[in-house]
Protein backbone atom coordinates (compact mmCIF):
# COMPACT_ATOMS: atom_id res chain seq x y z
CA UNK A 1 0.00 0.00 0.00
CA UNK A 2 1.72 3.67 -1.10
CA UNK A 3 1.73 6.41 1.19
CA UNK A 4 -1.00 8.29 -0.94
CA UNK A 5 -3.43 5.30 -0.40
CA UNK A 6 -2.70 5.51 3.48
CA UNK A 7 -3.02 9.32 3.64
CA UNK A 8 -6.70 8.69 2.11
CA UNK A 9 -7.57 6.05 4.52
CA UNK A 10 -6.91 8.23 7.24
CA UNK A 11 -8.52 11.20 5.69
CA UNK A 12 -11.63 9.26 5.05
CA UNK A 13 -11.23 8.02 8.56
CA UNK A 14 -11.67 11.54 9.64
CA UNK A 15 -13.86 12.41 7.76
CA UNK A 16 -16.22 9.26 8.88
CA UNK A 17 -15.33 10.73 12.38
CA UNK A 18 -16.18 14.26 11.69
CA UNK A 19 -19.99 13.17 10.11
CA UNK A 20 -20.45 10.67 13.01
CA UNK A 21 -19.69 13.79 15.55
CA UNK A 22 -21.95 16.36 13.87
CA UNK A 23 -24.67 13.45 13.73
CA UNK A 24 -24.44 13.64 17.21
CA UNK A 25 -24.80 17.55 17.63
CA UNK A 26 -27.94 17.41 15.31
CA UNK A 27 -29.57 14.64 17.18
CA UNK A 28 -29.29 16.69 20.38
CA UNK A 29 -30.32 19.73 18.27
CA UNK A 30 -33.54 17.71 17.33
CA UNK A 31 -34.41 17.04 20.49
CA UNK A 32 -34.07 19.91 22.04
CA UNK A 33 -36.45 21.69 19.58
CA UNK A 34 -38.61 18.80 19.89
CA UNK A 35 -38.90 19.33 24.11
CA UNK A 36 -39.17 23.43 23.41
CA UNK A 37 -42.44 23.12 21.37
CA UNK A 38 -43.99 20.56 23.49
CA UNK A 39 -42.55 22.49 26.73
CA UNK A 40 -44.64 25.52 24.79
CA UNK A 41 -47.47 24.20 24.79
CA UNK A 42 -47.61 23.36 28.44
CA UNK A 43 -46.28 27.24 29.40
CA UNK A 44 -48.78 28.73 27.26
CA UNK A 45 -51.61 26.88 29.94
CA UNK A 46 -49.98 28.10 33.28
CA UNK A 47 -53.18 29.71 34.62
CA UNK A 48 -51.81 33.10 35.70
CA UNK A 49 -54.09 33.40 38.90
CA UNK A 50 -52.83 30.29 40.08
CA UNK A 51 -49.05 31.36 40.32
CA UNK A 52 -48.75 31.08 44.53
CA UNK A 53 -50.82 27.84 44.32
CA UNK A 54 -48.92 24.00 45.15
CA UNK A 55 -50.50 20.75 45.11
CA UNK A 56 -48.53 20.39 48.61
CA UNK A 57 -46.70 22.06 51.44
CA UNK A 58 -43.50 20.44 49.86
CA UNK A 59 -44.09 21.41 46.27
CA UNK A 60 -43.31 24.37 44.52
CA UNK A 61 -45.56 26.84 43.50
CA UNK A 62 -46.55 26.57 39.91
CA UNK A 63 -44.88 29.81 39.67
CA UNK A 64 -41.91 28.82 40.28
CA UNK A 65 -42.27 25.47 38.67
CA UNK A 66 -42.66 27.18 35.36
CA UNK A 67 -39.92 29.71 35.43
CA UNK A 68 -37.65 26.98 36.03
CA UNK A 69 -38.68 24.98 33.29
CA UNK A 70 -38.83 27.71 30.87
CA UNK A 71 -35.52 28.24 31.62
CA UNK A 72 -33.96 24.97 31.66
CA UNK A 73 -32.71 24.78 28.04
CA UNK A 74 -30.69 27.35 29.06
CA UNK A 75 -28.81 24.81 30.83
CA UNK A 76 -27.67 22.97 27.82
CA UNK A 77 -25.33 26.49 27.04
CA UNK A 78 -23.89 26.38 30.60
CA UNK A 79 -22.69 23.17 30.39
CA UNK A 80 -20.92 24.05 27.44
CA UNK A 81 -19.66 27.60 28.55
CA UNK A 82 -19.01 26.41 32.16
CA UNK A 83 -17.01 24.10 33.55
CA UNK A 84 -19.46 24.18 36.36
CA UNK A 85 -21.85 25.92 38.85
CA UNK A 86 -21.24 26.46 42.48
CA UNK A 87 -24.52 27.79 44.23
CA UNK A 88 -22.61 29.20 47.47
CA UNK A 89 -20.97 31.82 45.11
CA UNK A 90 -23.63 31.94 42.86
CA UNK A 91 -27.33 31.36 44.49
CA UNK A 92 -30.00 30.53 42.39
CA UNK A 93 -32.57 33.03 41.76
CA UNK A 94 -36.05 32.66 40.25
CA UNK A 95 -36.46 34.51 36.99
CA UNK A 96 -39.30 37.22 36.89
CA UNK A 97 -42.31 36.58 35.02
CA UNK A 98 -45.72 38.07 35.82
CA UNK A 99 -47.87 36.04 32.97
CA UNK A 100 -47.66 33.24 30.26
CA UNK A 101 -45.94 36.17 28.21
CA UNK A 102 -43.19 36.34 30.28
CA UNK A 103 -42.95 32.22 30.09
CA UNK A 104 -42.89 31.93 26.55
CA UNK A 105 -40.32 34.31 26.35
CA UNK A 106 -37.96 33.10 29.09
CA UNK A 107 -38.63 30.02 27.30
CA UNK A 108 -37.96 31.33 24.08
CA UNK A 109 -35.08 33.17 25.00
CA UNK A 110 -33.58 29.65 27.01
CA UNK A 111 -33.72 27.83 24.29
CA UNK A 112 -32.34 29.94 21.54
CA UNK A 113 -29.36 30.32 23.48
CA UNK A 114 -28.48 26.70 24.35
CA UNK A 115 -29.56 25.95 20.13
CA UNK A 116 -26.86 28.37 19.63
CA UNK A 117 -24.28 27.36 22.04
CA UNK A 118 -25.10 23.46 20.69
CA UNK A 119 -24.88 24.40 16.84
CA UNK A 120 -21.55 25.67 17.44
CA UNK A 121 -20.09 23.25 20.40
CA UNK A 122 -17.24 20.50 19.43
CA UNK A 123 -18.12 16.92 20.51
CA UNK A 124 -14.65 16.43 21.55
CA UNK A 125 -15.63 18.91 24.64
CA UNK A 126 -18.73 16.92 25.48
CA UNK A 127 -16.27 14.90 27.79
CA UNK A 128 -14.61 17.44 29.38
CA UNK A 129 -15.55 18.01 33.44
CA UNK A 130 -18.03 19.75 34.62
CA UNK A 131 -18.93 20.26 38.80
CA UNK A 132 -22.14 21.01 40.40
CA UNK A 133 -21.34 22.35 43.70
CA UNK A 134 -22.34 24.13 46.84
CA UNK A 135 -19.55 25.23 48.55
CA UNK A 136 -17.01 22.55 49.60
CA UNK A 137 -20.21 20.04 48.54
CA UNK A 138 -20.31 18.46 45.47
CA UNK A 139 -23.45 17.84 44.07
CA UNK A 140 -22.40 16.13 40.72
CA UNK A 141 -19.38 15.36 38.84
CA UNK A 142 -20.39 15.01 35.50
CA UNK A 143 -19.11 15.25 31.97
CA UNK A 144 -20.36 18.34 29.99
CA UNK A 145 -22.60 16.12 28.08
CA UNK A 146 -23.38 14.40 31.04
CA UNK A 147 -24.68 17.72 32.31
CA UNK A 148 -26.63 18.43 29.25
CA UNK A 149 -28.56 15.29 29.37
CA UNK A 150 -29.49 16.29 32.99
CA UNK A 151 -31.17 19.69 31.30
CA UNK A 152 -32.91 17.61 29.16
CA UNK A 153 -33.78 15.08 31.70
CA UNK A 154 -35.07 18.20 34.41
CA UNK A 155 -36.93 19.83 31.58
CA UNK A 156 -39.56 16.05 31.43
CA UNK A 157 -39.59 15.47 34.65
CA UNK A 158 -40.76 19.38 35.76
CA UNK A 159 -42.99 19.16 32.75
CA UNK A 160 -44.65 16.09 34.25
CA UNK A 161 -44.65 17.66 36.94
CA UNK A 162 -46.57 20.34 35.60
CA UNK A 163 -49.08 18.29 33.70
CA UNK A 164 -49.95 16.71 37.29
CA UNK A 165 -51.04 20.15 38.54
CA UNK A 166 -52.51 21.39 35.71
CA UNK A 167 -54.91 17.98 35.76
CA UNK A 168 -55.24 19.02 39.42
CA UNK A 169 -56.48 22.49 38.28
CA UNK A 170 -58.89 20.56 35.73
CA UNK A 171 -56.74 22.07 32.96
CA UNK A 172 -56.78 19.89 29.86
CA UNK A 173 -53.18 18.39 29.03
CA UNK A 174 -51.59 19.07 25.34
CA UNK A 175 -49.82 15.47 24.42
CA UNK A 176 -46.06 15.22 24.82
CA UNK A 177 -44.97 11.90 23.07
CA UNK A 178 -48.25 11.21 21.60
CA UNK A 179 -51.55 12.51 22.43
CA UNK A 180 -52.94 12.68 25.88
CA UNK A 181 -56.28 11.87 27.00
CA UNK A 182 -57.92 15.22 26.84
CA UNK A 183 -56.82 15.04 22.92
CA UNK A 184 -59.86 14.07 20.67
CA UNK A 185 -59.57 11.47 18.96
CA UNK A 186 -57.44 9.97 21.94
Amino acid sequence: MSFADLLLMELHGMEKSKQKNMDIIKALLKELESEFITTKKFLALVPVDKFDWAPHEKSMKLKSLASHIAELPEWVSLALTTDGLDFETAPYQEKKVENNEDLLKLLEESYEKGKSELAQSNVEDFDNQWILRNGEHILGDLTKYEMMRIAFSQTIHHRAQLGVYLRILNIPIPGSYGPSADEPGF
